[in-house]
């Protein structure tokens, strides 16, 4: 039974296909966390040795705690070196229920479905069909000891009929998800005014699916000096500007009454979620206000409907963009800092589109909370969202691309390799920066959804778009083998050749082969990117008929 159990992971853009890679064969999930100072070992190795009976497989930044696990990172660890990292949220529990009775606060009671119909509602779900899994409200609580503690006081819906194991995991699960709504830490203080902000984060299970995090934190109405609240979002879909509007209507309702909030979520829960493109319309009634008719659409481009390039280009010019994407593109360790959450969070995610059709695969915390701040002691590459209260413990170590994204900044890099501008090629790094020229400042979210794809997506059809060129297969059904060697000499100019050469060491661009590679041979020249080579390369040809 213990094998059925799920943990989750905070990361991004992760694909169902990696879970074969999860295992022993790949150097990079085995290796992060590995070079934790040792001056933090000796204190842990007791921890350590109790620990080493434990049956669950530990992934990469998976937290153990005293009540359970969650992960905050997405690769596979040494066992060794995750039990020490997990002693660090374990004494912070620690801290925080000493003197705590065995027993948490029963959360507020909402009107629930018979088990019959919520088990059809959740093989709806399973199919993807939901909107949503669960919508909590979390809060800072005031401890015995004088500190604050972010704790769920609503949650809808409530599950009834779990067995007992199936409760404990989803206890876990939602406990984590407190840490990062509130990832300052303890240290809060009743206040009068707060800016309302909105932000996200993903949690991957070790099969490779995917939920997402949306959250916005505020300040609930009322006078005096007051706690603020984070609406917290637990969906399989990855669509930020959507569930953004949702908060809009569960912040209107929560104004109200917190009892406001469940009849526009039932309506949303039983909602099939709506096609690229198409719109779903769903029934609200507020008194005073009367049934309104609230139209929730989809953007029609699905792989862009997770990000905001506003954001990045509202922080960063379009050369410092650059330096970042090619430190990004070389799977370098990368720490953004800023004051604000969402900030944080859109910056990471937009950055991580840029290299479509490749992903990211290590590790990615949007937002890093304070109790896990020790993540930047990882060797293995890295895209950490840090607040800038936090930026002390997170730049003081070597070979680290430390970007500010933080208005009134000195400087915008704070630390970097020195290389990151040489790292692109020259002539394709300018046909970038040209193409990027298409926008301005007041460009739309749906413009900029036009011209940076367009900008960088040609950079890897120059530089890698041969590559089914140089996919053998011996065989209509057998497996295919890459060549690698006569892929990186196909290239006739030297410097995009020499980058190249870094780029297929990449796991991001060796999982990409390993797809490529064992598709099926029906399949070749139909996904996206092979259209836009097969565009690319019927642009070529006219254009050289022309002189």
């Amino acid at each position: 039974m213990t094998s059925s159990r799920k943990t989750w992971g905070f990361s991004s853009m992760r694909s169902k296909t990696r879970a074969p890679l999860d295992e022993a064969e790949n150097p990079f999930r085995r290796r992060l966390f590995s070079s934790f100072r040792s001056d933090r070992r000796e204190q842990r190795s007791q921890e350590e040795e109790d620990d080493a009976d434990k049956r669950r497989t530990l992934s990469d930044t998976e937290i153990e705690t005293n009540n359970g696990v969650f992960l905050s990172g997405e690769d596979q660890s040494d066992m060794g070196a995750m039990k020490r990292f997990s002693t660090l949220f374990s004494s912070f529990r620690g801290k925080i229920s000493k003197d705590r009775t065995g027993k948490e606060p029963d959360l507020p009671a909402s009107t629930e479905l018979s088990s019959v119909e919520e088990k059809a509602k959740e093989q709806r779900y399973s199919s993807g069909q939901f909107f949503f899994e669960y919508l909590v409200v979390v809060r800072p609580k005031k401890t015995k000891d004088g500190i604050y503690e972010p704790q769920i006081i609503y949650q809808f819906p409530k599950k009834d009929g779990m067995v007992r194991f199936q409760k404990e995991e989803e206890e876990k699960t939602l406990k984590a998800l407190t840490l990062f709504c509130f990832p300052e830490g303890v240290n809060w203080a009743p206040l009068t005014e707060y800016p309302s902000e909105t932000f996200s984060f993903v949690l991957t299970d070790v099969d490779g699916t995917r939920k997402n995090g949306y959250c916005r934190r505020l300040l609930p109405d009322g006078k005096g000096a007051r706690l603020p609240e984070a609406y917290c979002i637990i969906s399989n879909v990855a669509c930020f500007g959507l569930f953004s509007k949702i908060f809009d209507e569960v912040e209107q309702r929560r104004k109200i009454s917190m009892a406001m909030i469940y009849p526009f979520m039932q309506s949303l829960r039983e909602s099939a979620f709506p096609a690229p493109g198409h719109t779903v319309n769903i029934k609200s009634f507020i008194p005073e206000r009367g049934t309104e008719i609230i139209s929730l659409t989809r953007p029609t481009d699905s792989w862009l409907e997770h990000v905001d390039f506003r954001t990045l280009f509202k922080c960063l010019s379009d050369d410092e963009v650059l330096k970042v994407f090619a430190a990004t593109v070389l799977e370098r360790r990368i720490v953004f800092i800023a004051d604000e959450l969402g900030t944080l969070s859109q910056v990471i995610h937009a950055v991580a589109v840029l290299l479509y059709p490749f992903i990211w695969q290590h590790t990615l915390i949007s937002i890093v909370p304070e109790i896990l701040i020790d993540v930047v002691m990882a060797p293995t590459p890295y895209l950490l969202g840090v607040q800038k209260s936090l930026a002390e413990q997170a730049t003081d170590q070597t070979e680290l691309l430390v970007v500010d994204l933080s208005e009134g900044r000195k400087e915008t890099f704070i630390k970097s390799m020195g290389d990151e501008d040489t790292i692109l090629p020259h002539k394709l790094k300018d046909e970038i920066k040209q193409a990027l020229g298409a926008k301005n400042e007041n460009s739309s979210l749906e413009e900029l959804n036009r011209v940076v794809p367009e900008a960088f997506l040609p950079f890897f059809i120059k530089t890698v778009g041969h590559f089914q060129k140089y996919i053998v297969r011996n065989g209509k059904d057998q497996q295919a083998e890459f060549q690698r060697t006569h892929f990186c000499k196909a290239l006739e100019s030297k410097s995009t050749r020499r980058f190249v050469k870094k780029f297929v060491q990449t796991q991001m661009f060796d999982l990409f082969v390993q797809e490529m590679e064992q598709r099926p041979a029906s399949q070749d020249g139909t996904g996206f990117f092979d259209k836009k080579i097969a565009e690319y390369n019927k642009k070529m040809r006219e254009k050289a008929k022309k002189h």
